[in-house]
């Protein structure tokens, strides 16, 4: 039996996460229904804040970069503003480890002139940014690596793009497309010829469309961890999301289009019909749902995204058995480096209540890009490896007071090269079938910051035909 046959005004929305909540609560703002079908028993996808024996740990990421305008204005309509938190000024440290050592990256050019974290070679290098020619339009797709090679150097490669690209994709930039994984560089580039240029010519371009630069964005959080604005969502969206609920099948009729969901009941499948539906679950599970459009179209090419595992450890210890003082972010570690973690965060350094008094929590990540296996090995494999690593980078001595670990067997989407061909067709499926749409960090970026404004942004493309606004 079909449910719903009206249609008229509700968005089906497949995936509880970040970009689904996001959706169903602006939706629902500007008077749309919908109803958010969610595969598991719990929304948010990896955002997910866990708060144990005096200490606070987050599954997935720890900061929420304030990169538009959209996101601080979505947090003050949630009422959150009042538990939002500002990274500590005092952390604005960054290190990147050079034979064995911790060191900061240098963010004045007295800094940079002086630091032992580059060769002198490499910097003088480095500055041939300003008169290499910007690549060729015909050239073929470019890797991060070779980009940043041709522009800037293998060294600069090696000990800060390497590392970069781990902490942010847990990727290989020898596979990640510039155009697909970084277009703001690429778009730097083909606008100015020159990074260095295009940094200081562009600057008065992001003020003028609000926009920030990553590097400079606020990094917020909350009271309770970043599990707050999932909370936040949930209780603003009400009965919306539908637990236990797998999307199996999507089909295209006279009006719109039918959902069939698994039921938690028991009671086998249900089907309904929706004006609209946005797919915003994760790839895998998009490739799963059988979809009939009318014209051959189907989602299972969607298992072609590669996905790198990564899993999180948060440890805990007393603060006089960590040697480091601990005044900054975090830091990465390079692919030359003779060490098992891709990096660690300093959340208490960041963020208040992360950790009892005298005491301090480290997020340490493993596996990625560069080392699946070790991502996907078990804890009692993992943890004496990473705690080795933490005593030699850190000064880490004595026994975790506190661990948590939470794996990601398909982890963070890779923008590899290629990537355009996913993208491409996303958009030309949306084209030809009204009503569809895609969204989450499979397209849009895969920081919280990019699914959240891109939760905002299709909703809004979804509501326009309904409500004619």
């Amino acid at each position: 039996m079909i449910e719903n046959p009206d249609p008229a005004g509700t968005v089906a929305i497949v995936g509880a996460g970040i970009t689904g909540l996001t959706a169903a609560f602006h939706l629902a703002r500007l008077g749309v229904g919908s109803v958010v079908y969610e595969a598991g028993s719990r929304a948010g996808g990896p955002v997910h804040s866990v708060l144990r024996d005096g200490y606070l740990a987050e599954d997935g990421p720890n900061t929420l970069l304030e990169t538009a305008p959209e996101i601080p204005a979505l947090i003050r309509d949630l009422g959150l503003a009042d538990q939002c938190l500002h990274a500590n000024p005092a952390a604005a440290n960054r290190y990147i480890v050079r034979d064995g050592i911790p060191k900061p990256i240098p963010g004045t050019l007295a800094g940079w002139l002086t630091t032992d974290l580059f060769s002198l070679p490499a910097k003088i290098r480095v500055l041939g940014d300003l008169v290499i020619p910007r690549r060729r339009e015909d050239a073929p797709e470019e890797s991060v690596a070779d980009f940043v090679r041709r522009r800037l150097g293998s060294e600069f490669l090696d000990y800060a793009i390497n590392p970069l690209v781990a902490g942010i994709y847990a990727g290989d930039p020898e596979r990640l497309s510039v155009t697909q994984a970084f277009p703001r560089l690429d778009a730097v580039e083909r606008r100015h010829r020159s990074l260095f240029l295009g940094q200081v010519l562009g600057a008065r371009e992001r003020k003028r469309s609000g926009q920030i630069p990553r590097a400079n964005a606020p990094k917020l959080s909350f009271v309770h961890g970043l599990g707050t604005l999932v909370s936040g969502l949930l209780r603003a969206v009400g009965d919306r999301v539908e637990y236990d609920s797998p999307v199996t099948a999507l089909s295209r009729h006279t009006h719109g289009w039918e959902v069939e969901s698994g039921s938690g009941s028991g009671q086998g499948a249900r089907r309904r019909r929706h004006r609209a539906v946005l797919l915003a679950a994760p790839a895998h599970r998009l490739a799963r749902i059988a979809f009939a459009d009318g014209a051959g179209n189907s989602l299972d090419w969607f298992s072609g995204i590669v996905h790198a595992p990564v899993t999180a450890l948060v440890f805990g210890f007393r603060r006089e058995e960590v040697a480091h003082s601990l005044d900054g972010f975090g830091v990465l570690v390079p692919e030359r480096e003779p060490f098992p973690i891709l990096g660690a965060i300093f959340n208490s350094s960041l963020f208040p209540g992360r950790a009892p008094e005298g005491h301090v929590t480290l997020t340490c990540y493993v596996g990625g890009s560069r080392n699946p296996d070790l991502a996907l090995a078990p804890a009692d494999q993992q943890c004496p490896l990473v705690l080795d690593a933490l005593n030699r980078l850190l000064g880490v001595r004595g026994r975790p007071t506190f661990v948590h670990r939470c794996v990601h067997a398909l982890g963070i989407p890779q923008y590899n090269l290629g990537f355009g061909v996913y993208r491409k067709r996303m958009q030309q499926m949306e084209e030809s079938a009204p009503g569809l749409r895609f969204a989450g960090n499979f397209r849009d970026g895969i920081s919280m910051g990019d699914c959240l404004v891109a939760g905002l942004r299709v909703a809004q493309n979804l509501a326009a035909p309904i409500t004619g606004i």
